[in-house]
């Protein structure tokens, strides 16, 4: 393996884009230090401090955990990757009722390019509905919920518009960095960063729960960690590989055809996006409580929500952790129905001549695609559900859930992400020398 990477380094063009890859990562991580113009700088750091010893800044939680913290300290790129995220989701969902996307989709690379750019309108539009949403919870004093020091000082719309502004051009300087990774880096920029953003956070947990239960407890999380990400790896890796056979046509005086090769279905076929979908669901009766709750007298749906769906009923509520193993469940079949087509991919063999052996080709070869993906999505999508909620019960078992909420979401990405740039660098690798990354 450490022979692996010196070879890596020492091929030069490969050593070029992990270099830059690298300094793109420099530069995102030195943005998201950098403060909002407007924010009280002292308010904040104070505000944080005493958010540490609860749920991190509550109904945000999901996007602080996007932003590598970069939230909580109101920075310029406090809303980090997620409009990104959310808009490519938005437009992937609207592909299936719009006939104009799923046209462009079918277009090749060139639709795929006005996708994208649809994309980017969509971010930036997201990035100032969240950036408006941020700075009024900030100025309103909700967003840190143990702490009364005024954040934002001047409160003139001139600061706050300039503070819209700045977050929501932060939102697109990440959008252009990842960019550039994909382009002349290693790996999916986007992915990349997302992975920057999980992992940066993984060593200030371990030294809060160093610093309040001592190195025998901070022993059995890393011992639990590494059984997870364990068995993660190998969940990941999983796929049911359908044969198929190309019959020999002629062309012209040519021969083509007579090869055979498969269609890799994965057992977790809808990546991470099911969790995702199912905390930010999860999150909105909070935030409504938030809005339209009173806090000196509490409404008697206000108590339930904060009691039995909130951020710290997490790992306490069995509602709370029943609801998000059914709506994952429920979204990883939605997410694999939607973008994954049986019947497109069997007209695509027919067309090319391609058949599953024993399978007639069209109708029938549909039906066997969507009998195999149905049995397998019903273990990944309790794959998805049980990593979901045995780090957040094993952690709160172990007293460090507050300490340590780098839970089922952040473990899926950074393996996800970890294997298909290794993956990446693998096949660069591979055209230079025979041995790789992975043995």
């Amino acid at each position: 393996m450490l022979t692996a990477f010196l070879r890596a380094f020492r091929t030069p063009d490969l050593r070029k884009k992990l270099l830059f890859t690298l300094g793109i990562l420099a530069l995102f991580r030195f943005g998201a230090a950098i403060p909002t113009p407007g924010i009280s700088e002292k308010a904040v750091t104070f505000c944080t401090g005493l958010e540490k010893s609860s749920s991190a800044a509550g109904v945000y939680q999901l996007v602080n955990l996007f932003s590598g913290g970069a939230l909580l300290r109101l920075s310029v790129f406090a809303l980090g990757i997620m409009p990104y995220i959310t808009a490519s989701i938005i437009l992937q969902l609207l592909a299936v009722v719009i006939p104009r996307l799923e046209t462009l989709r079918q277009e090749g690379q060139s639709g795929q390019a006005k996708i994208t750019q649809y994309t980017r309108y969509l971010t930036i539009g997201l990035a100032i509905l969240q950036s408006t949403g941020i700075i009024a919870y900030a100025r309103s004093g909700n967003l840190f919920q143990n702490c009364n020091q005024p954040l934002i000082p001047d409160s003139s719309v001139f600061t706050i518009a300039t503070m819209v502004i700045c977050m929501t051009a932060g939102t697109a300087v990440i959008m252009w960095l990842g960019e550039l990774i994909t382009d002349r880096g290693v790996g999916n920029g986007m992915s990349v960063l997302i992975f920057t953003t999980v992992i940066s956070q993984m060593f200030g947990y371990l030294a809060d729960v160093y610093k309040v239960k001592h190195a025998f407890v901070l022993a059995i999380v890393l011992l639990v960690g590494v059984g997870i990400v364990a068995f993660v790896v190998f969940m990941e890796q999983a796929q049911r590989r359908i044969p198929v056979q190309y019959a020999k046509r002629m062309v012209g005086r040519k021969m083509y055809g007579g090869t055979s090769t498969y269609i890799p279905l994965k057992v977790n076929q809808a990546g991470v996006i099911p969790v995702i979908f199912a905390s930010s669901l999860l999150y909105i009766p909070e935030l409504a409580a938030t809005l339209f709750g009173s806090k000196t007298h509490p409404q008697g749906w206000v108590t339930f929500v904060e009691t039995e769906l909130g951020t710290g009923s997490i790992g306490d509520s069995k509602l709370y952790m029943g609801l998000f193993f059914v709506l994952i469940v429920f979204f990883t079949y939605f997410y694999v129905s939607i973008t994954f087509n049986p019947t497109e991919v069997a007209d695509n063999m027919k067309k090319y001549g391609g058949f599953i052996p024993g399978i007639r080709p069209g109708r029938p070869t549909a039906q066997y695609l969507g009998y195999v993906l149905s049995r397998l999505t019903a273990p990944g999508s309790l794959y998805l559900g049980l990593i979901a909620l045995v780090p957040m019960i094993a952690f709160a078992l172990l007293g460090v859930g507050s300490q340590f909420p780098f839970g089922g979401t952040s473990i899926l990405i950074a393996v996800g992400v970890g294997l298909d740039t290794v993956k990446q660098i693998e096949s660069q690798l591979q055209q230079r020398n025979y041995e790789g990354f992975l043995r």
